[in-house]
């Protein structure tokens, strides 16, 4: 009996069906662009301080803060918004190709003929 039980469970690294395997590959990319985006402004703080010293990286200002504050404190909470909204207009466009989800719980009207 538990063995049935596990053949059918759904998991996010077996996903199940080309609905759900397009899920959890937009899932990934979003995953990968969040990693890429923290460690890419990182390596840009770490590049900036390196090479023209810390000094520099703390004169080079954007109203008035720290050019390094912009990229971690604001750009990076922007990015992440702009990820999440992408996300959720892809998911809105392939929910809305999917109609057998939708379909499926039709409310039927109380009249005979239709």
């Amino acid at each position: 009996m538990e063995e049935s039980r596990t053949d059918r469970e759904i998991s996010f690294f077996r996903p199940r069906g080309t609905a759900m395997r397009g899920e959890v590959w937009v899932i990934w990319l979003v995953l990968a662009g969040w990693f890429a985006a923290i460690v890419g402004i990182q390596a840009c703080v770490y590049l900036l301080e390196i090479n023209y010293s810390e000094l520099l990286l703390e004169e080079m200002t954007f109203f008035n803060l720290p050019i390094h504050f912009w990229l971690t404190g604001q750009v990076l909470p922007l990015w992440f918004i702009i990820l999440c909204v992408l996300f959720n207009i892809w998911m809105d466009r392939h929910a809305a190709r999917r109609l057998d989800g939708a379909l499926r719980f039709r409310v039927r009207s109380g009249r005979e003929d239709e």
